[in-house]
């Protein structure tokens, strides 16, 4: 037999013991070479959404590949502990060092040949069913599939490079050990959990300080606490697995008449050496499951905001001409052409709004006529208005401001027309959107109306007057494209910053809204898969660790079995052992993301008024269901390894 048949035969032998691994690897190399599809397709521009998308997943490419490197370094070398007798044996046989390495750089090899291979033949195979995915997200006419060197080149050398880094630096803790050592395999000693009372305090100390300064974040220190928060609560758990937990197990052993009961004592004893021992991996899940649970939190909550979009933009399309636009009926003319050309049904409501000077503020006020605001409101399906003479109604430009406007009552004097107003009501709708009209902008009876007829101080006749054209689009998402010159010309006086030459203002809700929502789904798209590998993996963490001490655990399966050890009996036993294991660190994780996402929130606030409970609830009961389904799953297949000693 040549030393690669061995690595061969070793592989094949232990190809049950291997699975979570392989799988792990398998969906990685997948997702990798998915994304690297996306990458190097010939549809994809160099600006606009698209590249959007093609950013997006090749940062998620870095962090995949980075994470990735990381787990299977973690998974082997836990592999490496749990077959360390077998190394024993080997070496004790007259195998050196450097040929058990040489023996384990073939074995790592061969799993990495075959996950690559795998993954990448099961990406392709998948690559018409994201591809799909991806054109109804970008709403692209058609994203067909392709056959290029590129993906293929770039995941090939990616997990190849990975597999090796992980060849060479797995087997580095071999070197440290004894044949003894190895013989005795990795469960050579009982460990004792000893803890420290002031680490242990701390670490509960650490953790409710974070918590209470999530819950009072607030405007003005939300973003000085996303720097403050992270690092206390990463503390804090640390503290919490390495020390905090265990003084609390130690409280409960001293309670004898709860804890010398049945099947309680083996359960709680086995528990208390395993929740030591794997301090540091349920730190490693609790900090892994969080960022996939913030990831798709966050992006989930994105989604929401373009929910909100349409309650804050009811007009389909809009165009301002200020004085001086000769072009004001060439470009309303050819809106209604286009709109017309894609058989959209509209109505369009002109406004001739005048500006005038508040006495009260001092700033800026736009008027808009009773019988202009009223046609607009009406063909909205909102109901007219009817204020008195001497009377005004506050026009919101968001929901934030329908509320504070609410509760203002203010008596003022148009300075330039010298006219009263008293003002102590709110229109209850947002029907100009917001940068669209001033934020001092109030609807008046006609005759006041009629009755301004002085311009803003410092303009000339007519030239603080603009028309406001609003359009109404039932079908308002389908007016991209509608306005494709007019929106370019805004976009170039944006970016030149030079507003002087530009006599009119566009702007397409239709447009932004598809904008957003497709930016907003792809991200989520990318997230929810790199948070797939990332939850697989913190899975994967406590099913290696569980592995490890396999032997061990068989040995004592087997004892408690002579010993008189009913199945129901042993059944409990599993169940306190790895209940703990399976969801400590992922309560820990969900208690962090809801006090994470009551920050969340506060930002949400400050930029628009939304409620994210929704999304959260959603992803944390998702992700809940897929652990209990994985803990069962692992449970049964533990139980299996144990019954076959």
């Amino acid at each position: 037999m040549t030393f690669r048949q061995l690595a061969y035969r070793n592989v094949f032998r232990n190809r049950r013991s291997y699975a979570a691994f392989f799988l792990a690897s398998v969906f990685s190399v997948m997702v990798f070479f998915v994304y690297s599809m996306f990458i190097f397709h010939p549809l994809f521009a160099e600006d606009g959404l698209q590249q959007l998308a093609v950013r997006g997943m090749f940062i998620a490419e870095v962090v995949l590949y980075i994470f990735t490197l990381f787990f299977l370094f973690y998974s082997m070398s836990a592999f490496l502990q749990a077959r360390s007798k077998e190394f024993g044996i080997l070496m004790h046989l007259g195998m050196t060092k450097k040929q058990l390495n040489k023996l384990i750089f073939f074995e790592t090899m061969i799993l990495g040949t075959v996950s690559t291979v795998a993954g990448i033949a099961l990406g392709f195979a998948f690559s018409k069913f994201f591809f799909m995915i991806g054109r109804e997200i970008m709403e692209l006419e058609a994203l067909p599939l392709y056959v290029s060197w590129k993906p293929f080149a770039l995941t090939i050398g990616a997990f190849a490079s990975l597999f090796i880094i992980i060849s060479f630096v797995s087997v580095a803790f071999v070197r440290t050990k004894g044949i003894l050592d190895l013989l005795q395999g990795y469960w050579k000693t009982e460990e004792i959990t000893q803890s420290s009372k002031w680490l242990s305090a701390l670490g509960f100390v650490l953790l409710a300080i974070a918590y209470a300064l999530a819950a009072m974040v607030s405007d003005s220190t939300v973003y000085t606490m996303a720097f403050i928060i992270p690092p206390i609560a990463t503390l804090g758990t640390y503290l919490f697995f390495t020390h905090s937990i265990h003084s609390l197990l130690q409280l409960y052993k001293r309670r004898r008449g709860v804890y010398w009961h049945k099947t309680r004592l083996v359960a709680i004893a086995e528990a208390s050496v395993k929740l030591k021992d794997s301090a540091q991996m349920f730190f490693i899940v609790t900090i892994v499951s969080t960022v996939a649970f913030l990831t798709v939190g966050t992006l989930a909550s994105f989604m929401s905001y373009t929910g909100d979009f349409r309650e804050s933009n009811p007009l389909g399309l809009i165009y301002i001409s200020f004085n001086g636009n000769s072009e004001e009926r060439e470009h309303v003319d050819r809106l209604i052409s286009q709109l017309e050309g894609k058989e959209l049904e509209y109505d369009m409501v002109p406004l001739i709004v005048k500006r005038q000077t508040s006495t009260l503020s001092g700033n800026d006020v736009d008027i808009v006529r009773t019988s202009d605001f009223n046609r607009l409101a009406l063909t909205l399906g909102f109901n007219p208005v009817y204020p008195q003479s001497g009377e005004g109604i506050f026009i919101p430009y968001s929901q934030e401001s329908l509320e504070e406007l609410g509760e203002v009552s203010v008596e003022t004097r148009l300075m330039e027309s010298d006219i009263d107003l008293s003002i102590d009501e709110v229109y209850p709708h947002v029907m100009f959107p917001v940068n669209t009209v001033n934020f001092n902008s109030i609807v008046v009876n006609d005759s006041d109306y009629a009755a301004i007829d002085e311009p803003l101080a410092g303009f000339g006749d007519g030239e603080s007057t603009f028309t406001y054209y609003a359009f109404d689009i039932p079908d308002w998402e389908e007016t991209v494209s509608v306005g494709k010159e007019l929106t370019g010309i805004m976009q170039q006086a944006v970016v030149q910053e030079d507003f002087r030459d530009l006599n009119f203002f566009f702007v397409n809700p239709g447009e932004d809204y598809r904008l957003f929502k497709s930016s907003f789904a792809i991200l989520l798209f990318i997230g929810v898969m790199v948070a797939a590998v990332f939850l697989l993996a913190a899975g994967s963490f406590i099913y290696f660790k569980l592995y490890t001490g396999l032997e061990r655990d068989r040995r004592q399966y087997s004892l408690l079995v002579r010993l008189g050890m009913t199945e129901k009996e042993l059944g409990k036993i599993v169940n306190r052992q790895l209940m703990p294991q399976f969801f400590l660190p992922w309560g820990v994780a969900l208690l962090h993301s809801t006090f994470a996402f009551i920050s969340l929130q506060v930002v949400w606030d400050e930029f628009a008024e939304l409620s994210i409970l929704g999304e959260m609830v959603f992803v944390l009961s998702g992700f809940t269901i897929a652990q209990i389904l994985y803990f069962f799953l692992i449970r049964w297949r533990y139980i299996e390894h144990l019954r076959a000693s």
